[in-house]
């Protein structure tokens, strides 16, 4: 996905953490509807937040979507349309959270629908005079890949911690780096390829690396890495880092899992690993951008497989040759 506009790109002078997941519930509306019905309702409480704060209402933490909702209409701030629409995200929200039947992009497009309802009122309401809403647009169905639905539930949860943390505190410029200090996870603030979300951080004495959603179960072939190898032979050995998942968070110590290492191997793993997820990351984007096509990849570098190529007999008497040709 590139980083063309989004519908809701608008809001980003307001406010980007509205803006973002906006963005991502409109990705979710074709790929799970349960996913875009369940996380609106989330979006539109804490737009209720910002008009309590606004109209200087009480408002306490343990209050919920519905209570909030009831305040702002018996304080005579909702209009008829606007409570509708609320009572209507409100509503489906629910039966997606609890409700085990199938739920329908028409569905889905309702609760979008009416969650541009309330966008509109909240921003010529309580947004500044230089922000023009647009008409409404039904979303694209997009043919490019889309995202997994976990990975499309990691956006949204972390987006939403950004967008809890603002309410708390709204002139807070660090908002963003607490969340991540928190969760542990980078919020995804711009459109990305599915896939390359973050999914965790780890972390060697100070340093971080960002584990890409599609690399969160990745199998850690010893073989790839070259100063690493028998490190990893051994830790597998132990059930240790055998797949990405397996990794503490904080690498420092990992050698204490088997003998005869020392943190010089905690080191030089933490850096091939970083080498790792670069290579596995062009990877990805050559197969994205090039679907149906056969590589083959040492390293970073790779050869096309052509029509030609693929007719090369693979035999005893040529494998040598073959070899050479890959490694030249």
């Amino acid at each position: 996905m590139d980083n063309q506009l989004y519908f809701y790109n608008f809001l980003e002078p307001l406010s980007k953490e509205h803006a973002y997941v906006a963005r991502e519930l409109e990705n979710s509306i074709f790929t799970s509807p349960r996913t875009m019905l369940t996380h609106a309702r989330i979006f539109i409480e804490n737009i209720l937040q910002k008009v309590i704060q606004a109209e200087k209402l009480p408002d306490e933490p343990w209050t919920n979507l519905k209570e909030r909702l009831d305040l702002l209409n018996e304080n005579g701030y909702l209009t008829p349309e606007i409570r509708d629409a609320l009572h209507h995200i409100r509503q489906i929200g629910n039966k997606a959270a609890h409700d085990s039947r199938m739920f329908r992009y028409s569905e889905a497009l309702l609760s979008w629908e009416a969650v541009y309802t309330i966008v509109k009122w909240y921003v010529e309401v309580y947004g500044p005079v230089d922000v023009t809403v647009p008409d409404y647009q039904d979303p694209s169905l997009r043919a490019e890949q889309a995202y997994d639905i976990t990975e499309l539930e990691v956006r949204l949860k972390s987006l939403e911690e950004l967008l809890i943390a603002s309410v708390q505190k709204p002139a807070d410029e660090s908002v963003h780096s607490e969340v991540v200090a928190t969760t542990g996870v980078m919020t995804p603030v711009e459109p990305e390829r599915p896939g390359y979300t973050t999914i965790r951080t780890l972390t060697y004495k100070g340093q971080q690396l960002e584990v890409p959603y599609f690399l969160r179960d990745a199998f850690l072939l010893p073989q790839r890495f070259d100063k690493s190898e028998t490190f990893l032979v051994r830790l597998g050995a132990e059930q240790q880092a055998r797949i990405m998942s397996e990794l503490p968070n904080n690498l420092e110590g990992l050698h204490k899992h088997v003998k005869r290492f020392g943190e010089k191997h905690d080191e030089k793993f933490f850096e091939e690993l970083k080498v790792y997820i670069e290579e596995e990351k062009v990877r990805r984007k050559l197969a994205l951008e090039r679907p149906g096509e056969l590589f083959f990849f040492y390293k970073a570098d790779y050869i096309v497989v052509t029509e030609e190529l693929s007719e090369i007999p693979f035999t005893a008497d040529n494998s040598r040759e073959v070899r050479a040709f890959l490694d030249s």
